[in-house]
């Protein structure tokens, strides 16, 4: 089924017009996309990382803020590859959940990311954050490349992309964890 939103000009992502839904292949090709990116941070290639950005691309890393083009995308990997190597070396890049959206330049795709690491300091696995992606795509040369690329990583409340109502009054408090030493608690409290 194919959309009726754009003519499809020669040229265009879309010959025949944007489809309603995103065909498989370029669901496939765009997950590959996403693991080319993941590999390439992640054992800091910077070959492998560059292969998923389109040469204007702009990438928003949250506290590094946004940059543009693959010089500026390439020097703030290289910050967190080797300023950072401790906090970095050893993390996966996991994305998943995702929803592809056809777009008259390309797609739209948003996805939950989980980034799990082995602690280079103390030798163990952790999950170090969660969040979203809400990225543009372009096809280029037959390729899908990020056009945009932005993180959303949930450090508080508010970065959770919550839509429904909020409910909460508060964190709950946790029972003691031995009736016994509530009791003994009290008690000692009126000996003094």
């Amino acid at each position: 089924m194919v959309s009726t939103t754009s003519g499809g000009a020669a040229g265009s992502v879309w010959p025949g017009g944007v489809p309603a839904a995103m065909p498989a292949q370029d669901r496939g090709d765009i997950e590959e996309t996403y693991a080319r990116y993941a590999w390439g941070i992640d054992l800091a290639d910077p070959d492998m990382a560059l292969s998923a950005f389109a040469e204007d691309a702009e990438f928003d890393h949250l506290w590094q803020g946004k940059v543009a083009g693959h010089p500026a995308i390439l020097k703030s990997l290289e910050e967190l590859w080797y300023d950072r190597q401790h906090w970095w070396l050893g993390r996966q890049h996991l994305f998943n959940h995702f929803i592809m959206t056809p777009t008259d330049e390309g797609a739209r795709v948003r996805c939950f990311f989980q980034i799990v690491q082995y602690s280079v300091d103390y030798g163990t696995n952790f999950l170090f954050g969660i969040g979203t992606r809400d990225d543009q795509l372009v096809k280029r040369d037959g390729r899908w490349l990020f056009r945009t690329l932005y993180v959303n990583a949930w450090r508080a409340m508010g970065d959770v992309p919550w839509k429904g109502k909020v409910t909460m009054k508060g964190r709950p408090m946790p029972p003691p964890s031995h009736p016994d030493k509530a009791r003994s608690g009290a008690q000692d409290k009126t000996k003094g």
